[in-house]
């Protein structure tokens, strides 16, 4: 499994992009729960090796967050609920999160990486895109790991609410044991109703 690189990284700051800030969101694809967008500035001597959320364990996840917490130069993570994601659609709803992200970092970067290839974030002249750039920039790498165990917890947290939709494993996404749910008891105050009329 191949880890992310800081070649990309080192390579953008010999050219003067000092501060690089990666940026990732994770529940695009959920029936439930919010859009989680994470934001990572890391060190230029960072050696930690990371990879695209997706491809880690939860126990490595929440390892490698907290030491990307520890010791990123600066990070946020910016939230969108399903309310918002129901009024707004999902190309807005990314930009909001990741103006959020951005935000709550309060720190000033010289170039932001963005998963995919869409920038999301087109009014911001230092803005760019890089397809499957969690694979292979490693403070893109570092903004999908916060977010997703920040979005994860959360979710986890509504289980103990509404067991019956076992959001401790699906985390909002539309496994067969949730769909079931959602006819059997209808939706929770938490499920995006825009993603859902499908399965009701």
């Amino acid at each position: 499994m191949v880890s992310a690189s800081m070649r990309l990284e080192n390579s953008l700051r010999r050219e003067g992009a000092t501060l690089i800030c990666g940026i990732d969101e994770v529940g695009r694809g959920c029936l439930a729960g919010p859009l989680v967008a994470g934001a990572v500035v890391l060190p230029s001597n960072w050696r930690l090796r990371l990879r695209d959320s997706k491809l880690l364990t939860r126990t490595a996840r929440e390892s490698l967050s907290e030491k990307i917490q520890a010791k990123a130069l600066g990070y946020g993570i910016g939230w969108v609920s399903n309310v918002e994601i129901d009024e707004l659609g999902m190309t807005a709803a990314v930009t909001l999160a990741y103006e959020r992200a951005l935000e709550d970092m309060n720190f000033d970067v010289s170039l932001i990486i963005i998963d995919g290839n869409y920038n999301y974030l087109s009014e911001y002249e230092i803005a760019q895109t890089l397809v499957k750039a969690d694979q292979k920039v490693t403070c893109v790498a570092a903004a999908s790991i916060i977010a997703k165990v920040a979005r994860d917890s959360y979710m986890r947290e509504f289980c103990k609410q509404y067991p019956e939709y076992c959001f401790d494993t699906n985390v909002g996404y539309a496994t067969k044991v949730h769909q079931e749910a959602i006819r059997t008891h209808g939706l929770t105050n938490i499920h995006r109703k825009s993603f859902c009329t499908k399965v009701l």
